[in-house]
């Protein structure tokens, strides 16, 4: 493993689009030079104009490219890179990927190998977090190997159930089963899903929540003991698994549940010497919470808690994975206002013919779009993250409302109409809501132009 206390000169981005644009702007700001690489289908997209240097690691599909470690290893070795950051997705929380960058000499960053393979395995997660003393859904303590175990599950948790995978996330080899009937047939489709996209087939049960918040804390870590958290985002509005829009501080979170939160995700980080940026999800109902699982990379809703601290995420990342150290103290930070994203989605790929992006006070846009790009079908439906920020719940939802009215995206088609009737829903803009609002609501918002 190579030390820390090292400033880095050129830094290769293992990903593509939006979060690699947003992670070469830091960059720049730092003085450092920046690699991009990209699959034959993203020579024109932006980051691969942004940066500094850009090498071709495959075609298209991203198991030739994108996820092909050797390539990108090769890449940073190539271009004389120092250090490795992985982005969010494709390799992102693969711990052998990090392994081989550091048997490199270069620098990963991202929390070390071991740190990754123990909180990546959501198995794992769930017993570290019950010897920390974090609360958990109730669940089985392993995993459930086949019909008979996951029936002696359900005898113990009762239903409805839910059946995830330990390797996986983003709704992948999930499965929720409602009676002993459907048990045997959902478990062996969760396996299945489980293997084809994590090659893992590793599954485990918990009490299915009906319509609990999701909430997660952004966490920054020194490695050495040192753990900043930077608020709660709520994640609740969902579709299929999958987040639209996020905010910080969570309407439904009390300044008693946050502490208690913070205290416990504290623990839980220090005592594993946690290195760069994580996520602790958890699960929120009333004024109870339980831990969910940890995201060992940075999170595509970082700028939420970006403007609600004043914190550049990607910059403390890089510091503490290269020098071991925060330029912002330990403990929780002080959270001014408020702040929303809403994910911009692409229904389908195409040439974008007109792009107006939204501006004004506490408007940010971040996204890899320019007039002429086309979007490649191989990747992501994902174009473009609005965010906005304000004194209060109140501005924000008036400033997004404004924000996603200028938002002008032609050529393709997009989520900002959808997106516009979540804001103008009275539910929503009440705060009350859990992650079953889009199912509960999808008549009044879901809109197919």
């Amino acid at each position: 493993m190579i030390s820390q206390n090292h400033a880095i000169r050129k830094l290769l981005i293992a990903n593509r689009g939006e979060i690699a644009v947003r992670i070469i702007r830091t960059c720049q700001e730092m003085g450092i030079k920046t690699v991009a690489v990209y699959s034959t289908a993203d020579a024109a997209c932006l980051h691969v104009c942004m940066a500094d240097e850009a090498i071709c690691i495959g075609p298209p599909p991203s198991a030739r490219s994108y996820l092909n470690a050797n390539n990108i290893i090769m890449a940073a070795l190539q271009t004389g890179s120092d250090a490795v950051h992985p982005g969010v997705g494709f390799l992102a929380e693969n711990a052998t990927f990090a392994r081989q960058v550091e048997a490199q000499n270069l620098f990963f960053i991202g929390p070390a190998p071991e740190t990754i393979a123990l909180l990546g395995d959501k198995v794992k997660a769930r017993n570290t977090a019950k010897r920390f003393e974090l609360p958990l859904t109730p669940g089985t303590e392993g995993a459930v190997k086949d019909a008979a175990g996951a029936l002696e599950a359900a005898k113990l948790l009762g239903f409805p159930l839910i059946i995830k995978a330990a390797a996986g996330g983003g709704g992948k080899g999930m499965r929720i089963v409602r009676s002993k009937a459907e048990l045997a047939e959902n478990l062996a489709v969760a396996r299945t899903e489980a293997l084809a996209n994590f090659a893992d087939g590793t599954v485990f049960i918990e009490r299915y929540l009906e319509n609990p918040r999701h909430v997660e804390l952004q966490i920054l870590a020194d490695g050495q003991g040192g753990v900043a958290i930077l608020g709660e985002r709520d994640c609740s509005i969902q579709k299929n698994h999958q987040k639209l829009i996020e905010e910080s501080p969570s309407p439904g979170v009390s300044a008693a549940m946050r502490e208690r939160m913070c205290q416990g995700a504290g623990l839980l980080f220090r005592e594993l010497n946690y290195r760069g940026a994580g996520t602790i999800e958890f699960l929120v109902e009333e004024e109870n919470f339980y831990f969910m699982e940890v995201n060992t990379r940075i999170q595509v809703e970082h700028p939420v808690s970006e403007l609600v601290t004043g914190v550049d995420i990607v910059k403390e990342q890089i510091l503490c994975c290269t020098e071991g150290r925060m330029a912002i103290p330990p403990g929780p930070q002080a959270i001014q206002g408020c702040a929303m994203e809403c994910r911009i989605n692409a229904r389908a790929p195409g040439m974008v013919k007109r792009l107006d992006i939204p501006g004004g006070p506490g408007v940010r846009f971040d996204s890899f779009l320019y007039t002429g790009y086309t979007v490649p079908p191989y990747y992501d439906s994902m174009i473009g993250k609005l965010i906005v920020h304000g004194n209060n719940r109140e501005m924000v939802l008036a400033r997004m409302e404004r924000a996603l009215r200028e938002l002008v995206i032609e050529g393709i088609k997009t989520n900002i109409e959808t997106l516009r009737r979540i804001i103008a829903q009275r539910t929503f803009r009440s705060g009350f809501f859990g992650t079953a609002y889009y199912e509960t609501k999808a008549k009044e918002i879901d809109y197919a132009g």
